[in-house]
């Protein structure tokens, strides 16, 4: 199906989001959409696919103008959008999260169903226990089952918003596969919205570059990494380089913790964070890693073990008793666990805040947002919603909502779906904090950026903790090695 968006303009207040885009694209490709995070990337996506309404411009599919109304009627029409933050229902299973999205009738057809769910999957050589519950799924299982409900729905425009965020090595090439199938065998047009350059160059025919809102050029792939870096931000940016520190006292101890949960044991883990310490945690989603940080922080009760922040005991505290004692968590679902959907910004500074009265400080509260906005670089003002923000500005609040000093930062994946710029930029910010004398935990799913950012990593496989290894004297084999299992 051919895709044609004539002059797309969205506006936000003062940012101009989508500012007189035209793009043409041909069934049967593959097109990567690159630009800078806040460039417009997910806005044009979520017109395309019915999300949201342009102020003005057209949409062609196959020479004939549509004008959608919703997800669904995009999707009827042949359009679908996998977003980077999947639309299920996490209490739901997952036979009732797929028929939400395709049956409206009275009386639900579960056995035709579970036979359409199982002829995409095996088609696709995805791999979906039809009997599992959504918030006990990986991203990537996930991932699956909202692209089998989008082909079920006859989608023949497919979009993808940075979808190998969070996923292992495995899911990625399953996904990739996939995706060359749909396009290049089926005839389906699949457009891939991504800041990760290695990934465009494996699997895109062309490219599209957005800046600040504005198509500024296109590439045949492959094409040099230099060329696609420089139009999505004019200049090919400097890279910062980790810089060296003197490490302190151990800020936090882990003494044979275990934490379980219905799918997975996590045993035996001790290990010791030391004051201005970056301390990596690798390993596929769901090995455990996430559940030691959260239990360090008081989202998670322990089975056993001692948890110490300062050589004294945190076992068992509350999240917020752990804030007291300046310690901060930054999760990876934004808007799921980050930030609420339909505060602004000023409203999300109030509630970060340490201390709270019973009336609030309009005015100051302003001054100060502003402030964190221009200090963070948020596309956005004080009256602007989190949800109106793109990924990478979301991600960009997140940080402005912490406070100072901390003793203990703990994050997942702090660059996820950002841009080579913007994660530099995120990385001078915690060098700052570790310079302070800040100790970091941080999970990633780049096992470059693990070795690159750490001092230390801890590799979890199955709930099992690797030995810990100096990050200067490892490799991303030896880390590959050690997430499958080789302890």
């Amino acid at each position: 199906m051919q895709v044609e968006i004539r002059n797309i303009k969205k506006y936000f207040g003062p940012v101009r989001a989508n500012d007189g885009i035209s793009l043409v694209m041909e069934a049967g490709k593959i097109y990567g959409l690159l630009g800078e995070n806040g460039a417009g990337k997910s806005t044009l996506m979520k017109i395309l696919s019915g999300f949201q309404p342009a102020d003005s411009g057209e949409v062609y599919l196959d020479n004939q103008r549509r004008d959608f109304t919703s997800p669904a009627d995009a999707l009827m029409h042949g359009v679908g959008m996998l977003y980077q933050d999947p639309l299920d229902f996490p209490p739901f299973g997952i036979i009732d999260n797929y028929l939400l999205g395709r049956d409206r009738n009275v009386r639900l057809d579960y056995k035709r169903t579970t036979s359409e769910l199982q002829e995409i999957s095996s088609r696709y050589d995805f791999e979906v226990d039809l009997q599992e519950y959504i918030d006990i799924l990986s991203m990537g299982e996930r991932q699956q089952l909202e692209l089998i409900r989008l082909l079920a729905g006859g989608a023949n425009v497919l979009i993808l918003d940075e979808p190998t965020t969070g996923i292992s090595a495995e899911q990625k090439e399953k996904l990739f596969d996939s995706m060359r199938k749909l396009a290049h065998e089926e005839g389906k047009t699949l457009i891939l919205v991504s800041h990760k350059l290695d990934e465009v160059q494996a699997l895109c025919d062309n490219a599209f570059v957005l800046r600040k809102g504005k198509f500024v050029g296109e590439a045949n792939i492959p094409c040099p990494n230099e060329t696609l870096v420089e139009m999505m931000f004019g200049q090919i940016p400097a890279r910062t380089q980790r810089p060296s520190f003197e490490l302190g006292e151990p800020v936090l101890e882990l003494h044979n913790v275990s934490v379980s949960t219905y799918r997975l044991n996590v045993k035996d883990i001790n290990l010791s964070v030391r004051k201005g310490e970056i301390f990596g945690l690798a390993g596929l989603e769901g090995s455990g890693q996430r559940l030691i940080m959260q239990t360090c922080v008081g989202l998670k009760e322990s089975n056993m073990g001692q948890v110490l922040v300062n050589n004294q005991d945190v076992t068992g505290w509350s999240y917020h008793r752990m804030q007291a004692e300046e310690v901060a968590y930054v999760a990876a679902g934004r808007l799921e666990e980050g930030l609420v959907a339909g505060l602004t910004i000023t409203e999300h500074m109030i509630l970060a805040q340490p201390e709270h009265t019973f009336l609030i400080d309009w005015s100051n509260s302003k001054k100060l947002t502003s402030e964190r906005i221009e200090q963070y670089q948020i596309v956005g003002d004080v009256d602007t919603l989190a949800d109106e923000l793109s990924g990478g500005n979301q991600q960009r609040l997140l940080f402005a909502l912490l406070n100072s000093p901390l003793k203990l930062l703990l994050m997942e994946h702090p660059t996820r779906g950002l841009d080579v710029r913007s994660t530099n930029w995120i990385w001078e910010l915690l060098y700052k904090r570790r310079n302070d004398g800040t100790a970091i935990v941080f999970i990633s799913a780049d096992l470059d950026e693990i070795i690159e950012r750490s001092d230390r990593i801890a590799v979890f496989s199955g709930g099992v903790m690797s030995r810990i290894i100096d990050a200067k004297d490892t490799t991303v084999d030896e880390l590959g090695h050690l997430i499958g299992g080789q302890i």
